[in-house]
């Protein structure tokens, strides 16, 4: 990370801003490869590429059906791709994924995770999980500020109209029906993972169009509903309503099916890290496994797969020969790596992630929710980073503010976010966080801007179930093997666990 350090006057007091983002400066070498000549040689049975979720996972099934001759390649300098986080003095702050919702009853290998990591501590008799509520959202949970005031819960309540009132009964009533939805085959038509959903011809048509079109065939106008369910895409998907695929929108409500639990049905598990926190329950199924800094920038695959790597610490290229390799990694990578075109229809959302320390007034006596969202901006509202402290907080406070660029153009919105500098990028979020704050400028003390350019692929139209994912996910001679979020179409948690262990699973 390179951090770019800036003091801006304003009114006798210093505001220190600085910017960081994922390494794209090393990433954007793959376009020239000029690097040194190998002057190293690793041998290993299996290499992943790409230390997110997806190669985390597959490293952690490796590790458990008892093969140990497995090495792990990062070009960042850490672990854990988009579940990454940072730290200041007052708390630990998320920079990407920052919670993992209750996952469905037949995700069983996630509930083994779960276990495994002291999340899930066992059943009932009745089959009810036994969960650590200090791992899980405490009250108040998320709020709206909606109307010139705050409310519980984020779809719209006060002073709507009947009309809009029944729309969103209708809605609700309607992802229910989705939700239960089964084919002849008994396959849920939306699933997590994606691919267990019916591949029956009506549900895939779904996919075929985008939502924001289903929705007016639907005749759903309201606009506290359009706007309740653009926020949700753009939440979990980068782009909104306008672009995303109406079986995407419709598996956002209708993928999770709430039934693992009667008694936590609307909580998620969350830390002030996000999900870096799952990233380091990983991390020891990849210890003296794993080399960070490495830049992946050429394969040969002859009787076996040999790998050009380079070290960005010692400067030097490393020759790494394996039987099989495992491509953790997004596509738009591959394809340099590869020289391939696969990912030419893969739309990428850039993302900003702007945590702000604030003096201990900020809220006043509001109470913050874990999740504050604000009705009509740009922007997905703040995280309260601190949330589940257990002490008082008597200090700062430390808030994260998401905001995903929905557009129809990916390419040049990641440019502008790249050639953003710090004032820019702070009256960005300052533009959405005085609509609820107005004098929050006077009680920030630092802002940490975050640049994800590729930050999470975007479901829209034939993205999930179209030709390109699938002749993107097919392995090369049964010798170089792929895996990540982007091959589901969605960039959740449970997909890139999916993704890693069932490669790596196809592997063996």
């Amino acid at each position: 990370m390179l951090p770019f350090l800036q003091y801006c006057e304003k009114k006798v007091k210093s505001l220190l801003l600085k910017i960081t983002g994922t390494n794209h400066v090393l990433g954007h070498q793959l376009w020239a490869k000029d690097f040194p000549q190998f002057s190293e040689v690793i041998h290993t049975q299996y290499l992943v590429v790409g230390g997110g979720i997806s190669g985390l996972s597959a490293c952690r099934f490796f590790h458990m059906n008892n093969e140990q001759d497995y090495l792990l390649l990062e070009m960042e300098n850490h672990l854990g791709g988009n579940s990454s986080n940072g730290q200041n003095k007052f708390s630990k702050f998320p920079l990407g994924a920052h919670y993992l919702p209750l996952p469905n009853k037949e995700n069983t290998e996630i509930i083994d995770f779960l276990k495994e990591c002291g999340i899930c501590l066992g059943h009932e008799e009745n089959g009810e999980p036994i969960l650590d509520e200090y791992q899980m959202t405490f009250p108040q949970q998320e709020r709206l500020f909606f109307k010139n005031s705050w409310q519980n819960d984020i779809v719209p309540q006060k002073g709507i109209s009947d009309k809009t009132q029944k729309e969103l009964n209708r809605f609700f009533r309607l992802m229910d029906s989705f939700r239960q939805k089964k084919d002849r085959e008994g396959k849920y038509w939306f699933a997590i993972p994606v691919h267990d959903s019916s591949n029956e011809e009506d549900a895939i048509q779904l996919e075929k169009i985008n939502f924001k079109d289903w929705l007016k065939e639907n005749n759903f106008q309201a606009e506290e509903l359009l706007w309740l369910l653009d926020y949700s895409c753009r939440d979990d998907f980068g782009l909104g309503i306008d672009y995303v695929s109406a079986w995407a929108g419709i598996h956002y409500f209708a993928g999770r099916k709430n039934n693992w639990s009667k008694k936590y049905k609307e909580q998620v598990f969350t830390w002030p890290e996000g999900n870096a926190r799952l990233a380091k329950h990983f991390s020891k199924y990849t210890k003296e496994k794993h080399l960070s800094g490495h830049l992946v920038f050429d394969v040969k695959i002859n009787d076996k797969v040999e790998v050009l790597s380079f070290d960005n610490t010692q400067k030097k290229t490393k020759k790494i020969i394996a039987e099989k390799v495992l491509f953790a990694s997004p596509q738009f990578v591959n394809e340099r790596i590869l020289n391939h075109k696969k990912a030419a229809s893969f739309n990428y959302v850039p993302w900003l992630l702007t945590t702000i320390t604030l003096k201990n007034e900020f809220g006043g006596d509001e109470e913050l929710a874990w999740d504050n969202v604000i009705y009509g901006t740009s922007g997905l509202g703040y995280i309260y980073d601190q949330h589940q402290n257990i002490n008082q907080i008597m200090g700062e406070k430390v808030i994260t503010h998401y905001k995903s660029f929905s557009t129809g153009d990916c390419r040049k919105a990641r440019k502008k976010l790249y050639a953003m500098k710090e004032d820019e990028l702070k009256n960005l979020v300052l533009e959405d966080l005085k609509k609820a704050h107005p004098l929050i400028e006077d009680l920030i003390l630092e802002m940490q801007f975050h640049k994800i350019g590729h930050a999470m692929i975007a479901p829209v139209p034939n993205q999930i179930f179209g030709e390109a994912a699938k002749i993107a996910k097919q392995p090369i001679d049964g010798k170089v093997f792929f895996a990540h979020s982007d091959l589901s179409g969605i960039s959740i948690f449970e997909e890139a666990f999916y993704q890693g262990m069932r490669t790596a699973e196809q592997m063996l």
